[in-house]
């Protein structure tokens, strides 16, 4: 399939036609040739930023944007119909069913997720596009294997989408012989399908932005905003997002993000997972950075508590939602012991949000909905507290990097448990799963992207465990390889698993050395997986689809 000057890459069927329309493919080009090289060039600025990171540039709030945040005059723009009270948000993939289980859960809002939790096969990216148009239209149904039937109720949350963040590109489509960006595709798709839709159903369309690291990567998402709001005739302003602050560098321009969106803003998002990640990766050269046990790493510890203050104080200044994070425990069905313990943790984490001043919540489960609900019920009676305006809150620049206070270990255990999270979420995504329960938390790509950075940095800096084990690269291959061994074997003889692979794909980034930039890179570029996403598994190869993966593996080379 192609249009004038864009070519897709694979197999489009017949039920995603309409989805992948000549109109909609003109529609996306534009978009990339308009604002792919800019996109780039800020994927640049990443890179030399990091360099002066590594040669030992401190981070800080930009002195040229000062008059920014020191001008209390100005505010974003007033919460748009849909989303003024939004207590409690769901988030999860874009597959069928969980979209209308996410929809009907009594959450306020849904956010269907293209990037973190979800693996972008061309199969997930396409249908998940095919899914938003038919939940956007109310019409969309599922009927289970086992006959079970779903439909939306008559209320139902309201949608938002998170398109893949600025780093990825979608290799299936060709834009002037280039891959394009896979921000613009998963974007540009739901809004030219979906954008006057929305608008003539009462709300509009509602974006989540991930992984941004400044101010001017917003910028660019506004003009993207503004551009496609007039090609289609729609007024500017009618769009809204909420950003997502889950990298360190981004925690520094959270007036100046909000002012770059200021038209098209609904508030900023404690991104938890990904921002401790972000921690990690951006000084994961220094050995004054080196932090404990994942679970020792939580939102009261002092460089989070005050990215979490600065937050609200800084998104009620400019009349937007300040909204907490996501707890990763889920339900357990089979321990009522061990279910209550892991539903006091979420309940005592709700607390501790709704008394900070967020306006909201996000959860991983439908059945974590009510639990979250009643805490932000009791303590939130009103739809939200933007007159919370924590003018107690001073934060500085050092503050938000300090690991002074941090306490916790380093454990045997925790390395273990962080080298068997990675194995199992990387041999889940290769398949095409990009969410998954692992030892009773919900694990995405954010939280496995902290557990693999912190064995690399555990390795990288020869850290001691509080046993006297010093983690070396060799006492991680060897945990490694224990773990792959045990897995295979705790499984039924004829299942089949990858886990054999996945741990090929793992090792590199997990010894000290070459350091990966996102885990879901490794595998979305490995030969097999494009062997999965772009060959059908019901015939034989066609010299055509041969074409395809030899143009794939050079395109793989390009920067």
């Amino acid at each position: 399939m192609s249009s004038v000057g864009i070519k897709v890459l694979a197999p489009v069927p017949p039920q995603h036609q309409d989805t992948l329309s000549a109109p909609a493919l003109k529609f996306l080009a534009t978009l990339n040739r308009t604002f792919n090289q800019r996109r780039k060039d800020l994927l640049a600025v990443r890179v030399k930023r990091q360099e002066r990171i590594e040669k030992g540039e401190v981070p800080d709030f930009l002195p040229s944007t000062k008059w920014i945040r020191e001008d209390p005059t100005w505010k974003a723009a007033p919460p748009a119909p849909g989303l003024i009270d939004r207590r409690v948000e769901i988030t999860g993939p874009v597959d069928r069913k969980m979209v209308i289980n996410a929809l009907n859960s009594g959450a306020s809002t849904f956010m269907a997720d293209f990037e973190d939790s979800n693996a972008p096969t061309w199969e997930n990216c396409l249908s998940g596009q095919t899914n938003m148009k038919d939940a956007v239209r109310r019409t969309i149904t599922f009927t289970a294997p086992n006959g079970k039937y779903y439909k939306l109720k008559d209320k139902i949350a309201t949608l938002l989408v998170r398109p893949r963040g600025w780093h990825m590109e979608e290799k299936h489509v060709l834009v002037d012989g280039q891959p394009m960006s896979a921000s613009l595709f998963d974007f540009g798709l739901y809004f030219f399908h979906n954008a006057k839709e929305t608008v003539a159903r009462g709300f509009g369309p509602y974006f989540y932005l991930p992984k941004m690291e400044s101010h001017l990567e917003a910028r660019l998402w506004n003009d993207v905003f503004n551009l496609s709001q007039d090609i289609l005739g729609v007024p500017r302003g009618t769009i809204r997002a909420t950003v997502l602050i889950e990298t360190i560098l981004a925690s520094f321009e959270m007036d100046e993000i909000i002012y770059e969106l200021r038209e098209h803003s609904s508030g900023l998002n404690c991104g938890r997972w990904d921002y401790i990640f972000s921690f990690i990766k951006k000084f994961k050269h220094n050995p004054k950075f080196v932090l404990p046990d994942r679970g020792d790493v939580g939102m009261t510890t002092p460089f989070m508590d005050a990215y979490v203050r600065l937050l609200i104080q800084t998104c009620h200044k400019r009349g937007v939602h300040a909204m907490g994070g996501m707890a990763a425990q889920i339900p357990i069905k089979d321990n009522q012991t061990a279910n209550q313990i892991a539903m006091d943790k979420v309940r005592a984490d709700k607390l501790r949000e709704v008394q900070a001043g967020h306006d909201g919540t996000w959860v991983a489960h439908p059945d974590l909905v009510t639990l979250a609900k009643a805490v932000f019920d009791k303590h939130m009676p009103q739809p939200n507290q933007l007159f919370v305006r924590r003018e107690d809150v001073k934060v500085s620049g050092q503050d938000l990097i300090s690991t002074q206070g941090v306490k916790g270990n380093i454990t045997e255990k925790g390395v273990r448990l962080n080298i068997n999270v990675s194995l199992q979420y990387m041999e889940a995504w290769i398949r095409g799963s990009g969410c998954v329960p692992i030892h009773n938390m919900m694990e995405d790509a954010a939280t496995a992207e902290i557990s693999r950075s912190q064995v690399w940095q555990w390795a990288k800096h020869n850290s001691k465990t509080v046993e006297g084990v010093t983690v070396t690269p060799e006492y991680v291959s060897r945990i490694l390889q224990e773990e792959t061994d045990a897995i295979i074997k705790s499984l039924p003889p004829n299942q089949k698993h990858r886990f054999v692979e996945a741990k090929k794909l793992l090792e590199g980034t997990l010894l000290g050395r070459d350091y990966a930039e996102f885990l879901t890179v490794i595998g979305f570029f490995n030969l097999r997986l494009w062997l999965m996403i772009l060959l059908p598994t019901s015939r034989a190869p066609s010299f055509k689809y041969i074409q395809f993966l030899l143009l794939f593996i050079a395109l793989s080379t390009i920067e």
